[in-house]
């Protein structure tokens, strides 16, 4: 079975940084596109960032300029570079992994199991 595995969480200071790293058991070229979630406490998952297997990257607008998505595909590995973190940053945040399985676009997915990032002001 696929896994997904995340690290990098802890709690830090406000205007601080985080490495988060995914590593997953299965090539992590196979990913079509790849992505990180977070969510906080009482509120809905939202998307973070995504990064598809030829590099191109995109932000959500609470997040762009401050964090950066990158893969490493010989460490098998997708990380999430975290500056100037603010305490609305707090939540728990998963990793995910799609792969296209057809041409109508079926995709399967995975997900990791989440590492919590607290903020503190």
């Amino acid at each position: 079975q696929v896994q997904l595995v995340e690290s990098g969480g802890g709690l830090v200071h406000a205007g601080g940084s985080l490495r988060l790293s995914c590593v997953a058991s299965r090539r992590i070229s196979a990913y079509d596109i790849m992505a990180w979630y977070r969510q906080a406490p009482g509120k809905q998952r939202e998307l973070v960032a995504t990064i598809t297997s030829g590099g191109s990257r995109n932000y959500a607008d609470s997040v762009n300029g401050r964090f950066s998505i990158s893969r490493d595909n010989a460490r098998n590995s997708m990380d999430l570079q975290m500056d100037s973190l603010k305490p609305e940053d707090t939540a728990v945040y998963y990793c995910k992994g799609d792969r296209v399985v057809n041409v109508e676009g079926a995709k399967v997915t995975h997900w990791g199991q989440g590492t919590q990032v607290t903020v503190s002001s």
